[in-house]
This record gives C-alpha cells, sequence and structure tokens, in this order.
C-alpha cells in the first residue's frame, strides 16, 4: 500500500465527520428559528395578557367606586327613610285640640266651596238677566241699522251704543226728533227695571271743536251726553237719581281719526246699564 492510498483512506473519516456536523448545525439552526419564533410569539401574547390585565384593574378600580357610591346612597336613602317614620309616628297621634282645628279647616272649606258656588250662581243670574236686557232692547228698537244704534254685552257689562248723524245735527248738541223716539223705546225697556242705574257718556272724534260757550270737545261730549239724559228724565220720566251724565271727548275710540268713516264711528253717544255692586257687595257682606 503506497503513501497516496493511506493519506485518502486517512481522509474519509474526517470528511464523514465534517458532512455530519453540518447537517446538524443546520437543523439546530431551524430549531432555533422556530424556537425564536415562538418566542417571539409568546412575547406578544405576553404584552396583550398585560394590556387586558391593566384594563380589567381599571374597570375593578371603577366598579368598587360605583358600589361605594351606591352603598352611600342606600346609607342616605336608609336615614331619611328612618326619619319619615318617626315624623309619620308623630303625625298619627294627635291631640283632641289638634283634631277639632282639623275640623274646624274641613269646615271652613266646604263653607267657602258652598260661598264661591253662590257667587258663581249670583254671576250667571246676572248674565241672564243682561242677556234678557239685551233682548228686549233689541225688540223695542227694531230694524234700526246696525251703524246707526249697537246694543251688546261686554265682560258682563250691557252696552248701547248711538251714532251721532242719528242724535244730533252736525256740529250741535240738539237731539233730533228721530232720535228722540229710539230714546223713548230704550227709555221704555229701562223702565220696567227700576233697580237698574245707567251712565250716558259722550264720545268725540278729534277734530277741534270751539262754539260759543263751548271750548273744546271736552264740552260738546259732555253737552251731548247732558241733552239725551234730560230726554229721559223730562220726557219719559227716568228717575234721575239713577243716571250719570259723562263726557269722554276724545280720547276714548273706537276706531283711528284717520278717515272720515272712521270718524263718524268715534263721534257717538254711549249708554252703559251699570252693574248694581250695592247687591254684590250685600252678598260678599254674608260672609
Amino acid at each position: 500500500m503506497n503513501i497516496s492510498r493511506v493519506a485518502c483512506l486517512g481522509l474519509v473519516p474526517l470528511m464523514m465527520v465534517s458532512c455530519v456536523s453540518s447537517k446538524k448545525f443546520k437543523t439546530l439552526q431551524a430549531q432555533y428559528a422556530d424556537l425564536n419564533k415562538n418566542y417571539t410569539s409568546l412575547q406578544g401574547d405576553l404584552k396583550t395578557c398585560n394590556d387586558k390585565n391593566a384594563d380589567c384593574q381599571d374597570q375593578v378600580s371603577k366598579d368598587q367606586s360605583d358600589i361605594d357610591k351606591l352603598n352611600q346612597q342606600i346609607a342616605y336613602l336608609k336615614e331619611n327613610n328612618t326619619q319619615a317614620l318617626k315624623q309619620l309616628e308623630n303625625l298619627s297621634v294627635i291631640t283632641s285640640s289638634q283634631a277639632e282645628s282639623i275640623k274646624k279647616s274641613l269646615d271652613n272649606i266646604g263653607a267657602k266651596d258652598a260661598y264661591i258656588q253662590s257667587l258663581q250662581q249670583a254671576m250667571a243670574q246676572k248674565d241672564s238677566l243682561n242677556m234678557t236686557l239685551v233682548m228686549n232692547l233689541k225688540g223695542a228698537i227694531g230694524d234700526i241699522n246696525d251703524t246707526d244704534i249697537n246694543i251688546k254685552v261686554d265682560k258682563g257689562v250691557v252696552y248701547i251704543d248711538i251714532s251721532d248723524k242719528m242724535l244730533f245735527t252736525s256740529g250741535s248738541y240738539d237731539v233730533t226728533a228721530k232720535a228722540k223716539e229710539v230714546l223713548g223705546k230704550v227709555a221704555q225697556v229701562l223702565k220696567a227695571q227700576p233697580d237698574v242705574e245707567f251712565m250716558v257718556e259722550g264720545h268725540t272724534d278729534n277734530v277741534p271743536y270751539h262754539r260759543g260757550v263751548l271750548l273744546d270737545n271736552w264740552d260738546l261730549s259732555v253737552k251731548r251726553s247732558t241733552s239725551v239724559v234730560r230726554i229721559l228724565q223730562n220726557q219719559y220720566g227716568l228717575d234721575p237719581a239713577k243716571i250719570t251724565a259723562a263726557g269722554k271727548s276724545e280720547y276714548v275710540n273706537v276706531a283711528s281719526n284717520d278717515t272720515p268713516e272712521d270718524r263718524a264711528l268715534n263721534r257717538r253717544t254711549r249708554i252703559i246699564i251699570l252693574p248694581q255692586l250695592d247687591q254684590f257687595f250685600k252678598l260678599l257682606e254674608k260672609k
């Protein structure tokens, strides 16, 4: 056997050792890679768990705070309930004088309720009488144009508005013959109500007025009112003690004074059936 052959035979084991080590190294490398991947995955899972644990801890703290608040509210309600029960116990025991006081209070409430009902009945009766009076007035006057005479009830008071053009000649306080006939029909109805009191109001427009002793619309409105009052008293026999004469001048309008038509509406005489306040006050004095 020569030297070269011996040398080759010596190298074979070395080459086998070298091949086995390289293969094993690769296997170990692959295992390391897997372990490193698993380690990274486990690290991520651990972080997720830690985050969830922190959230859970925060939720636990919040829930505990809510529980503490609820316990405080329960304690407050229990205390109030105890105080309420004590108050009920105190109220459940009343003296005979307290019971009598309560009875009197209930009796007073009943009396006041009856009193209110009597007032309501009196008001209803007054409204009924007013409506009857209005119907009688309209029936007596007949079919006179509503622009010349208007009868109405407003807030429990009867008003009779008579236009200026029916009652007076222009710029005068002399009552016309036709107006005297209308006043006679009104007087006939009023005489059938001897307890009725009424006021005669004169109204003008805002056109300045000055004639003779009459200085302005105040004088004219009062003079027209007294002219109507004298006719009701002297010609138709109404009790002067039941009559009041008044003048409103231009200051209580039913329309503007911008047009001739509106000014004509403002020139009027109003008869107001006055509420019988003395009867109402007598009813109040009963209590």
